[in-house]
C-alpha cells in the first residue's frame, strides 16, 4: 500500500473533517480516495474515504457508498473493516 505525504495531496492532509484529523492517503479507487485519520474523540486510527467530486455531483454514487457502507456494517470478521460512521461534511 503506497502512502502519500503531505506535500503530495491538494489541501486534504491535516484538515480536521469532523473529529476525525487526516493524516496520510492511503490510495486512491473509482469512487475517491482513502485516508488514514485519527478519531480525536476516541483516540484511534481510522480509514476515511471521500467521494472525488464528480462522485460528489452522482447521486448513483452516493447511494452506492451507502449501500457499500451498510454491507459492511452487518459483518464481523478480523479481514473486514469495521464501520463507524458514514456522513457528510458541508454537504
Amino acid at each position: 500500500m503506497e502512502v502519500y505525504n503531505a506535500c503530495e495531496v491538494n489541501g486534504v492532509i491535516s484538515r480536521t473533517i469532523s473529529h476525525y484529523r487526516i493524516l496520510n492517503k492511503l490510495g486512491t479507487g473509482g469512487m475517491g480516495e482513502v485516508y488514514l485519520a485519527e478519531d480525536m474523540k476516541l483516540g484511534r486510527k481510522v480509514a476515511i474515504k471521500l467521494l472525488s467530486p464528480a462522485s460528489l455531483a452522482d447521486e448513483r454514487s452516493k447511494r452506492r457508498l451507502l449501500r457499500e457502507a451498510q454491507t459492511a456494517a452487518t459483518l464481523d470478521h478480523p479481514n473486514i473493516c469495521t464501520i463507524h460512521e458514514v456522513g457528510d461534511e458541508n454537504g
